[in-house]
């Protein structure tokens, strides 16, 4: 049998049968099944090429930054610096551990896809059920399909008994799919291709048979490993600005090297000296120092542990960030692309409203115990009361009282009428126990209605529910205020009309109807019992937003996010719930998976920042949206569940899955997982990303501003002032690479660490999201760094020349004690880098941070031991002024400038 693709829903079953050489009643010989085995290959997910954990591994230390800190630790090696190097060493084997997992973690979707799938699965072979290896099945082979089974392959319907599906793992919709063998159109959506039943899904009840049509890469499943083996891991926002950290520090280090190596060459040409061994070392030293001074060894430690502090806050706040990238990235969320059902809705199905005689009532809230919004006469109570007990003995769910609140066993939207009867006064298990259950005529997609046949005291009742449209016309009869009147075409068409009212309000509308019989019947079917019901009203069934979504969803509007509704469910369903939150105000679009089918790639991305809800999409539907949104430049945050979720999960920026109902595939391809699947957590997450991006921003310059003013005072000092009072050598270095060495690890280490728990700014979440081209040095930052540089560097030069006269090692001491409690001083002034610090508060850890390194220090020039090899030597009274009164100018002058930051927001 040749492979080609065939639409299969759209052909009638015997027609595909046919074309897959294969019959309902004797299915595929063993030996034709043997031979499509080696032709279309096993039944399974395939990996892609894997690439080993050691080549993964050596990868990462091709990163730029990781070279940077590699030269560093063999410069600190090379100078005797042992425990520098070993500190530095353990940074660089921590950040290239973090990439490694991060690449790792991506190989296992795939394997948590074949998971899914079934071990093992009934087919017809040679006219006989026989239980076979999932792997084993082949195209033309016919499932056997019961309650409980997991479907081995994408098949297509050829007999169905109330036939129903779950298929909320790769669609989404979280409401059983009742299947048929009835032809379809050949545009129908995949949600909606009831004939059809799909590797991975479960059947619920009923049973049936299906002609397998694709199996392996070729089903659902396996076009969605396809795609994520497709997707390429993209840099993150973070690992991007750090690479421009780092290329920019590799710049600067050579440039200083260059400039060092002619200013030094043309002074010994204009002297006349001769190029000798200790001068080439001189000029090497002052080149390692400046090299040393250029680069913040610190700063992936720091960036590191501040995200892993963002990792706990987040654990703290119901969510679990994967990755510690995605908790910087979520702070550049410009897009929220969320499902609507458990994220958005509560995942609960609810009667919201009932439509009896001429009147429409709300419903209380069986979980919040609240009443009904208008208190009916007694004879409406009466009424409600009749419908809901018709309703309940209608149904087979079950639910059960809880601590929590309600348990549901069963369907859940007729769990939704049980629990309505329950709000309503009428206990289920009592009146199921009152009356009987004799007989059943069962709902199917083509029927749209269920009847249960029940006796009691009183006598046998009949008791429907189904669609309107259907009911309605079965009814010859009205319930109106406790009285029955005839069924005329004006309540009909009245009827039809509020049925339409409803479903606009994106109710899933069930009319309800009885018929009193007058005597038991020997046979109970559709022609016997289906007719002269008497209509008692209409239910509207949904799942209904959760209560602080709304505000979530203002947030984010505040902040310039985006927020976007995607779902399998219909168009008015979804419009209806995203009015309600906020996500769909005037002016947006709407548009189905269908619409989006006929739309092409430009069309969309020229049209999708208008379109704020998708309604019955596709896996392939929601990848697009995402593509779409980031060749626009935006930063996607995407949310799911499903299997389906898995691509598209992969290609966002940030992808979350949810913790409760999503499936192993969703949380493997994800940065984020909701503990508690709410929307609200999203935003919470986001804010605090924007908080932790913040402080990463605040050390970084405070870091950066070390760095340029470290280069600033030795060169100064190096070229314009040491060489005039008749230094060389060594002797020209203003401050020794383990003095430097200390400033940077020491000093600045724990600062700015502490900075990683700078509460957040009153406007986070007021300002529009960081674009995702923007550099790390922006104008706040650069403007930060000028201001720290006029203000320390005079006040540090002036300071090391004053001690210049009682000897350079005098000197050094002096400038490197300055440098330690300056640099203090300044990290009280990056709490905010616009901002006065008696408005944005520093954290109690930045004070003990600074404490102890004053204790530090205080306690390293008293020990002769760690003062020789710090080469300091004991400070005196008047470098005690110098040195307070120099942090207490800097940390002035700082405040003072941030009034006229042209940074300043």
């Amino acid at each position: 049998m040749a492979e080609k693709q065939y639409a299969w829903h759209a052909l009638d079953s015997s027609e595909c049968l046919r074309l897959l050489g294969s019959t309902p009643e004797t299915g595929l010989s063993g030996g034709e099944a043997e031979k499509r085995l080696k032709v279309f290959g096993p039944n399974v997910i395939e990996e892609g090429k894997k690439i080993s954990p050691l080549r993964i591994l050596l990868r990462q230390f091709l990163n730029l930054m990781i070279i940077i800190l590699i030269v560093a630790t063999a410069i600190a090696a090379a100078l005797g610096e042992i425990i520098d190097s070993v500190v530095i060493l353990v940074i660089v084997f921590l950040a290239a551990i973090l990439g490694f997992w991060q690449e790792f973690r991506s190989e296992r979707i795939v394997e948590a896809l074949k998971r899914m799938m079934a071990p093992t699965c009934s087919v017809l072979r040679d006219g006989v059920m026989v239980k076979v290896r999932a792997e084993n099945v082949v195209p033309g082979d016919i499932l056997i399909l019961e309650a409980g089974d997991r479907v081995a392959a994408d098949a297509r319907v050829v007999e169905s008994h109330g036939l129903q599906a779950y298929e909320a793992v790769l669609t989404g919709e979280s409401i059983p799919v009742a299947k048929t063998a009835s032809v379809l159109p050949e545009d129908t959506p995949m949600p909606d291709r009831v004939n059809m039943v799909y590797g991975g899904t479960t059947i619920t009840s009923g049973k049936g048979k299906a002609v397998v049509t694709a199996t392996g890469m070729r089903m659902e499943f396996g076009k969605i490993a396809k795609e994520v083996m497709e997707i390429k891991e993209e840099k993150t926002p973070l690992e991007r600005r750090m690479e421009e950290v780092a290329r920019s520090l590799g710049k600067i280090v050579i440039l200083l090297i260059a400039v060092i190596a002619v200013v030094e060459l043309a002074e010994i040409i204009l002297l006349g000296q001769e190029l000798s061994y200790d001068i080439i070392i001189k000029i090497f030293m002052f080149a390692v120092s400046l090299a040393v001074a250029a680069v913040p060894e610190a700063l992936p430690a720091i960036v590191t542990s501040t995200l892993a502090v963002g990792m706990w806050m987040l654990a703290k706040r119901n969510s679990v960030a994967r990755s510690m990238a995605a908790v910087e990235t979520l702070g550049s969320t410009e897009v929220i692309c969320a499902d609507k059902t458990g994220t958005i809705t509560k995942g609960e199905m609810l009667a919201r409203e009932v439509f009896l005689g001429e009147k429409f009532y709300e419903l209380p809230n069986p979980y919040t115990a609240q009443a009904l919004a208008e208190v009916p006469s007694e004879k409406k109570l009466a009424g409600l009361q009749r419908i809901a007990l018709a309703a309940a003995l209608s149904s087979d769910a079950v639910v059960k009282k809880t601590e929590r609140g309600y348990e549901l066993y069963g369907d859940p939207t007729e769990g939704a009428l049980v629990l309505m009867a329950e709000s309503l006064g009428v206990n289920h298990i009592e009146a199921r126990s009152r009356n009987k259950r004799v007989a059943e005529i069962p709902f199917s997609s083509e029927r749209k209605r269920m009847t249960t046949i029940t006796s009691s005291g009183a006598g046998i009742t009949a008791y429907m529910k189904g669609a309107p449209e259907v009911v309605v016309n079965i009814c010859d009869k009205f319930l109106v205020d406790g009285s029955v009147v005839a069924m005329t075409r004006e309540i009909r068409d009245r009827l039809l009309k509020a049925n339409e009212e409803m479903a606009l309000r994106g109710l899933r509308v069930l009319a309800v109807a009885e018929k009193v019989m007058s005597e038991p019947l020997t046979e109970y079917s559709e022609e016997t019992v289906e007719h002269g019901f008497t209509l008692l009203g209409l239910v509207g069934i949904i799942d209904p937003p959760r209560p602080e979504v709304k505000e979530a969803v203002e947030k984010c509007q505040t902040a310039k996010i985006k927020p976007i509704m995607i779902t399998g469910d219909h168009r008015l369903t979804a419009l209806a719930i995203a009015r309600e939150v906020g996500i769909h105000r005037e002016g947006d679009l709407a548009v189905t998976g269908a619409e989006l089918a006929e739309m092409s790639d430009k069309e969309l991305e020229e049209k999708v920042e208008k379109i704020t809800v998708y309604a019955r999409v596709t896996p392939s539907d929601k990848l697009r949206i995402v593509e779409a949104w980031k060749k626009r430049g935006r930063t996607v945050a995407m949310t799911g569940d499903g299997v389906n979720d898995a691509p598209a999960l992969k290609r966002a920026d940030i992808g979350v899955a949810m913790g409760i109902t999503g499936t192993e595939v969703t949380k493997e391809a994800s940065d984020l997982i909701l503990l508690d699947d709410n929307f609200s957590t999203i935003v919470k997450a986001v804010e605090l990303g924007r908080w932790i991006y913040d402080n990463i921003r605040k050390y970084l310059a405070y870091l950066l501003q070390a760095n340029v003013v470290e280069i600033a005072v030795i060169a100064i000092s190096a070229l314009l002032i040491l060489p005039f009072v008749g230094l060389e050598g060594e002797e020209l270095l203003p401050l020794l690479p383990v003095q430097i060495l200390y400033i940077n690890l020491a000093t600045d280490g724990l600062p700015a660490i502490a900075l990683g728990f700078t509460p957040p700014e009153p406007d986070i979440m007021k300002r529009a999201p960081r674009p995702r081209g923007e550099k790390v040095f922006t104008r706040d930052i650069i403007s930060f760094i000028i201001m720290a540089l006029i203000a320390q560097s005079p006040v540090l030069l002036l300071g090391f020349i004053d001690a210049l006269p009682l000897g350079i090692e005098y000197a050094r001491s002096r400038l490197f004690l300055m440098f330690v409690f300056i640099e203090l001083a300044i990290a009280l002034n990056t709490v905010s880098l616009t901002r006065s610090i008696f408005k944005v508060r520093p954290h109690k850890l930045l004070i003990l941070a600074i404490l102890w390194e004053i204790a530090l220090i205080t306690i390293l020039t008293s020990i002769p031991a760690t003062r020789e090899a710090l080469h300091i030597i004991p400070p005196t009274l008047g470098d005690a002024a110098w040195i307070l009164l120099g942090a207490l100018v800097t940390f002035v002058s700082m405040e003072t400038t941030k009034q006229f930051k042209i940074g300043k927001p």
